[in-house]
């Protein structure tokens, strides 16, 4: 499958502001794009699971057709800021990550392999499930949908 970037850089346009992400999917009785972000365990504890997070929030056609074809669920639109990085963690399942603005300085760790996926178009399965984090390097911000399957 071809992703064409530009459409979903159009649509992203829609999004209200944010900092660092939001939810592109809630749950049945909450539709807030900034509830699903941060820690997960919360959730997790409050009896929810990553797959009930698979109601669309926006009104995106291009992009939700994406994430609908692809089975994503509880799906984010991540900035990870200049000269910035993410905790070496892990999580409970893996994410597919679709590239929408980033550069050769940005990178993800993923049990110790370094990684760098391009926005060309393409989407990447990550086994998060390993021990990660993702590392960027560059002056600009990089910009992933990132879903859980």
């Amino acid at each position: 499958m071809s992703i064409d970037l530009e459409k979903i850089k159009q649509e992203l346009k829609l999004l209200p502001k944010f900092d660092e992400q939001i939810c592109l999917q809630g749950t049945e009785d909450n539709l807030d794009p900034f509830w699903g972000v941060g820690k997960w365990n919360e959730k997790y504890e409050m009896g929810y699971k990553e797959t009930d997070f698979n109601k669309f929030i926006f009104d995106l056609p291009y992009t939700n057709s994406i994430i609908d074809e692809l089975k994503m669920y509880r799906t984010r639109v991540m900035n990870l800021k200049s000269k910035t990085c993410y905790t070496y963690h892990k999580d409970l399942s893996k994410r597919i990550h679709i590239p929408i603005e980033t550069n050769e300085s940005c990178f993800m760790i993923i049990d110790r392999q370094i990684k760098n996926y391009p926005a060309d178009g393409n989407y990447y399965v990550v086994d998060t499930t390993q021990y990660h984090t993702a590392l960027n390097a560059s002056k600009k911000d990089r910009i992933h949908i990132v879903g859980v399957i």
